[in-house]
């Protein structure tokens, strides 16, 4: 750690280099040659003109983007910190979104009526801050957690976020797992945790357990510092129990025959990490059964996808669209490349694992797409069955929609944001927190949990 106005010299990293340990390393270093993945998309391209897009072209989507934000408070503690998390969803009207586009100049009040928005606002406690009669922060975090989700739903008289998750969760135990189930989470017992539903009492300590608890996402608490690993993961969970919420919802209000016209959108990848992974075996069981109620209603597949807006993915499809020489645009327009676990085990993330990637984590498949504008595009799209979720090949058939989804990736594609789509943006301002704003609200949060102590 360097002292306060301590500046590194050049000496160091001259040093560095002229090691022979670091020359040696490099000497064994594995590498991936550029021009053979650029000859393999290219040999493998998917054209969009070689496809016909279905009758049914969605005219409304619904797109989900998250944002959080740590702020220090003043409880008496050292460290103290608080976690606002948001989560909005954008309902964007395509079809007045079309007929505008058919004028020569858009009025901005008349273009702003073809969005709606909703959005979720939560408050978790983080380092040192401690609510009720709890007796440590992670105790608060874990109560209020549960309390969010119970009561969050998209619809009044809808069942809430939490039911969403119990229902994931019930499916999780009843088709069993043989992970060993985590440790209690209250720090003086040294049990196993108990799952249930709703609220109830550890069998060891007696101490209280949520379902919600089930995630784990307490074990991500730092006790000292700041805890924006945790405000993002709680973040990044809540958007994809969010999908599921709307879904399910759709259906306990027999509006599935509505979903034929409307597409969905997450920000980042259909995949959930860290302590909730266990939750992308039972959306992928749901979203089967869920797609199939649909399919039955009006015969097509539910389109749902998700944008990842930079990472190796994006990274890897914008070095192979560029030549050694610096040539740009590489990649035909209108074309996708269908990405197998060979292709992104031998160029993107390089593993000899037998397992497929992403197998514990993902619910969709990943392509890259040049749209017909020349932006770089790397959507996720959800799978629905065995067949589609065998990451081993990469056919047409295994991409549901895919003709409807390049179709509506040309229309969405942002040209202000050329990797992202336009109603993610809009839910990506909905969500996040401008800085100047964020520290007025959070002075007023700050304020009135000192009032109370």
């Amino acid at each position: 750690m360097p002292f306060e106005n301590e500046f590194a010299s050049y000496e160091p990293l001259r040093r560095i280099l002229e090691n022979p340990k670091v020359k040696a390393l490099q000497d064994r270093l594995k590498i991936r040659r550029k021009n053979e993945s650029q000859d393999e998309i290219k040999h493998s391209l998917t054209e969009f003109s070689k496809m016909t897009p279905s009758d049914f072209q969605p005219d409304l989507v619904i797109a989900i983007d998250g944002s959080h934000h740590e702020v220090k408070i003043e409880n008496g503690f050292p460290g103290a910190e608080i976690g606002y998390v948001t989560v909005s969803s954008v309902l964007l009207f395509l079809n007045k979104v079309r007929e505008h586009a058919k004028d020569e100049f858009i009025d901005p009040k008349k273009f702003r009526e073809t969005e709606k928005v909703e959005t979720i606002d939560s408050v978790f406690p983080g380092c040192n801050v401690i609510i009720d009669n709890e007796n440590s922060a992670k105790a608060s975090m874990r109560k209020t957690l549960y309390e969010e989700m119970k009561g969050s739903s998209v619809f009044n008289g809808s069942e809430s976020l939490l039911n969403t998750y119990e229902e994931l969760l019930r499916i999780k135990l009843e088709k069993g797992t043989s992970e060993k189930p985590p440790k209690c989470p209250h720090n003086d017992c040294d049990g196993k945790y108990t799952y249930g539903y709703g609220v109830y009492k550890c069998g060891e300590c007696g101490g209280i357990l949520y379902s919600t608890d089930a995630m784990r996402l307490h074990e991500l608490m730092n006790p000292v510092g700041s805890n924006g690993e945790l405000f993002g993961q709680i973040m990044s969970t809540i958007e994809r129990l969010w999908l599921i919420h709307i879904l399910r919802s759709f259906e306990k209000q027999n509006w599935m025959s509505t979903l034929r016209r409307v597409a969905f959108f997450l920000d980042g990848p259909l995949a959930v990490f860290s302590t909730s992974s266990w939750l992308t075996k039972s959306i992928i069981y749901e979203l089967a059964r869920l797609n199939d109620v649909a399919n039955k209603k009006y015969g097509q597949d539910l389109i749902i996808l998700g944008i990842e807006k930079s990472g190796a993915f994006y990274n890897h499809f914008e070095e192979v669209d560029t030549s050694k020489e610096g040539e740009k645009d590489i990649v035909p327009r209108q074309s996708a490349f269908l990405l197998d676990d060979t292709y992104i085990k031998n160029n993107i993330v390089f593993s000899t694992s037998s397992k497929n990637y992403g197998a514990d984590t993902y619910f969709g498949r990943k392509i890259f797409y040049k749209t017909l504008n020349g932006y770089r595009i790397v959507p996720n799209i959800a799978f629905y069955n065995e067949s589609q979720s065998n990451i081993k090949t990469a056919h047409t058939n295994q991409f549901p929609r895919l003709a409807d989804v390049l179709n509506l990736l040309d229309q969405l594609v942002s040209s202000r944001y050329p990797h992202s789509v336009t109603p993610l943006i809009s839910a990506h301002a909905e969500a996040s927190i401008p800085l100047n704003l964020g520290k007025k609200l959070f002075e007023e949060i700050a304020k009135e949990i000192r009032d109370r102590i």
